[in-house]
């Protein structure tokens, strides 16, 4: 039985040392893990951003399609990923728009990294939020970003500072009115 046990902490901090990108510290206790305060630096994900002619083309098709503005895309996909497909969060999110695979299922996508069904994908959620929350921006994007419930709760743009400044981020990014 030690033996199993010694073996599942070599893999527990195999894991761990994967997503930290570096040796946890050594835990204290048997059976305590090592705990990620932090999440991994960010890096950039090993393809290039997509060609300019092809994003806007995604962008206005999907633009028109859903009725949201085209300069609200590009900046939630400048903010995500810096149009790079391959993208990968910390937390999961996938592709272009950084979907989440609940969020990828709930809008039919096959491949979260095809940034055709990635953008159709980010641009309905967009919409979704925009119409929850009667066209507020702000709101809408905290959604994308720390999710409906917690918006919900909060009535307001959650005291997240990632997402206060994913928020302003992206407003900084849209055209004044």
């Amino acid at each position: 039985m030690a033996d199993s046990l010694a073996k599942q902490r070599v893999a527990a901090m195999k894991q761990i040392a994967g997503v930290m990108g570096k040796a946890p510290t050594p835990a204290a206790s048997f059976f305590t893990v090592p705990w990620v305060e932090t999440p991994v630096p960010f890096s950039s994900p090993p393809c290039d951003p997509m060609p300019a002619a092809d994003l806007d083309k995604l962008v206005e098709q999907n633009s028109q399609q859903e009725g949201v503005k085209a300069e609200l895309i590009r900046a939630v996909i400048a903010e995500e990923s810096g149009a790079r497909p391959c993208a990968v969060s910390w937390k999961g999110a996938q592709g272009i728009m950084q979907l989440m695979p609940a969020t990828s299922e709930q809008f039919g996508v096959k491949n979260p990294f095809d940034p055709k069904q990635n953008v159709e994908a980010g641009t309905k959620l967009l919409k979704q939020l925009l119409t929850k929350y009667n066209n507020d921006v702000s709101l809408a994007l905290a959604a994308y970003n720390a999710g409906e419930g917690r918006v919900d709760k909060d009535g307001a743009v959650p005291q997240i500072p990632e997402t206060q400044n994913y928020v302003n981020d992206i407003q900084s990014k849209l055209p004044k009115k």
